[in-house]
């Protein structure tokens, strides 16, 4: 029974090693490291402002962050909203993180 003594730690242990804990989320697959862009919505109107709002990760155990429409929308002071793009960027698995960019006027 001894030999089994650590084997629930070390399957814990490797289970969060290896789940990608602070992975970004992306559309495409995330490999070792990751820096995307994307468009999410665009109404076909132009923008002369600028939003942003952002959260990360930190190995999946400390997640701050707003990355909300509506944050990004009052960072830039925008009323009516243009196009909301994403960005995303990563170190697997250590530090993932994703904003949200909103343009309007």
């Amino acid at each position: 029974m001894k030999q089994y003594r650590f084997l629930l730690p070390s399957v814990l242990l490797a289970a969060v090693a290896l789940s990608g804990c602070a992975r970004a989320p992306s559309p495409v697959g995330t490999g070792l490291y990751t820096s995307v862009k994307g468009g999410v919505m665009a109404t076909g109107t132009a923008g002369d402002k600028t939003g942003r709002a952002c959260a990360q990760s930190i190995l999946g155990l400390v997640n701050t962050g707003d990355a909300s429409i509506e944050t990004a929308r009052k960072a830039g002071n925008i009323t009516t909203v243009a196009s909301i793009d994403y960005e995303t960027t990563g170190a697997f698995p250590f530090y993932g993180k994703n904003c949200l960019i909103v343009t309007g006027s």
